[in-house]
């Protein structure tokens, strides 16, 4: 068997019969049927007994029911999947599945709530306001300042965000944002560089600096463009890479998330950096971030996939110590 896993070694028997959820119906459904693709055959290489279930909002609860499986794996992108609602219903059918809870899961999907959250832990995030139907703009402009970002809440991989520069645009950027199910924020743009930093467990794997030259790095940037560059080692020195390490694990856990994940964070020009969202469910493509970072620290593709579906073992294993309890 051809396989990337390396020295990590764990009994394939023991995961039993594994779904790889995928597709959905977000508009990042795409983006998880490349990734769960990615995770299926990383699965299947290791002798997994692993089956592909594109996710269709009417069947997928009997196919689970129905399929026996003993777990899943989640790669499922967006609204329907990372919010909690598919964490949801895996937990009424008693299925452990990879990655965090139903309330870490609709915490890190929702802007809004995350950064109400992340500003009561201390942990620093770019000012912003809600835009209503009726805001004004002159208010907007004053308070978080131009240039800025608007963005739906509800949505991942930059989809439906928009970078302001004149308060003309406004208008223009709420609508589009607001195409979207959930709240519309503006966001102080930051000026500066950006980075990225998996969590795998409870360890942050090493950052990458990215660089486009788009506004921003968008849904072109993050999946179609060969003109964005990922540097890992991302460029800092080392007590100022551990110290958004430490910023990304402390932003994890504030959220309560688990398992694994990606944490975006901006760091402005004169060295000061703001979270900017957390990922619980990170893509898994070729362009892909969190598998970037993992081999940057030894871990191969195939070797990340048996890590992150590893920690379902121990989820069961707690279930059924409460169970018993």
């Amino acid at each position: 068997m051809v396989t990337d896993a390396g020295a990590y070694s764990v009994d394939p028997a023991r995961f039993g019969k594994v779904a790889v959820l995928m597709g959905g119906w977000s508009a990042e459904r795409t983006v998880s049927l490349n990734s769960g693709q990615a995770v299926l055959d990383a699965l299947l290489r290791a002798g997994v007994d692993a089956h592909g279930i594109d996710v269709q909002r009417e069947t997928v609860l009997s196919e689970l029911a129905e399929g026996q499986f003993t777990r899943a794996f989640v790669v499922l992108h967006g609204p329907g999947g990372e919010d909690g609602v598919m964490q949801g219903a895996l937990e009424v059918l008693g299925l452990p599945f990879t990655g965090s809870g139903v309330m870490a899961s609709a915490l890190a999907m929702d802007k809004y709530r995350s950064k109400q959250l992340l500003e009561g832990a201390g942990i620093p995030t770019p000012p912003y306001l809600v835009l209503d139907d009726d805001f004004d703009p002159d208010y907007v402009a004053a308070t978080v300042g131009l240039p800025l970002m608007v963005k739906p809440a509800l949505e991942g991989s930059s989809i439906g965000m928009s970078k302001v520069d004149e308060i003309e645009d406004l208008p223009a950027a709420r609508q589009q944002a607001a195409a979207f199910k959930g709240k519309v924020l503006a966001e102080r743009w930051i000026e500066g560089r950006e980075y990225t930093v998996a969590i795998l467990g409870d360890t942050p794997l090493p950052a990458i600096c990215l660089e486009t030259p788009h506004d921003f790095y968008d849904y072109e940037a993050k999946y179609q463009a060969n003109d964005t560059r990922y540097l890992c080692p991302c460029g800092l020195a080392a007590k100022d890479e551990q110290r958004l390490q430490r910023l990304a694990l402390a932003a994890f856990q504030a959220l309560g998330a688990e398992g694994w994940g990606r944490v975006d964070i901006m760091c402005a020009q004169d060295g000061t950096p703001f979270v900017i969202e957390l990922n619980t469910v990170p893509g898994m493509t070729d362009h892909s971030l969190v598998p970037m970072a993992a081999k940057a620290a030894g871990i191969g593709f195939d070797e990340l996939v048996l890590r992150i579906l590893t920690q379902t073992l121990k989820l069961e294993q707690e279930d059924t110590h409460v169970r018993a309890g």
